[in-house]
């Protein structure tokens, strides 16, 4: 079975899917803000997996070995994930000192209050 040999692109297309229908579908800033980390966690999956190659040893010299992995995706994501953390971390501190300041983190109730209808 071939879709099997490509098992992690389907999982990634799965949690991408999953992260899109969770920030489109919402009006929750707390599940956008966990949606598009699921969104980010797909593409990092994306990016590991195109980085590694099968057979592929570790870019240290050693004798025998004529083929070696590109440490630099790696490298890449995991800068990513840290840059992730943070920007995460300030989403839900926004979320918080919206939800001070309205009383509410719901799209549909923020733009009622805006329109200059009482939000329930």
């Amino acid at each position: 079975m071939d879709w099997l040999g490509h098992f992690n692109y389907w999982v990634v297309i799965f949690l991408m899917m999953t992260g899109f229908y969770a920030v489109i579908a919402r009006g929750n800033m707390v599940k956008i803000i966990i949606g598009l980390n699921i969104f980010q966690t797909s593409v990092f999956i994306l990016f590991i997996s195109a980085g590694k190659i099968i057979g592929a040893s570790s870019p240290v010299l050693e004798k025998g070995v004529d083929l070696y992995s590109n440490p630099l995706p790696h490298v890449l994501i995991l800068t990513a994930i840290v840059v992730g953390v943070a920007t995460t971390a300030v989403g839900l501190a926004l979320a918080v000192r919206v939800r001070e300041n309205y009383g509410s983190i719901q799209d549909d109730q923020l733009t009622e209050e805006e329109d200059g209808e009482p939000h329930t």
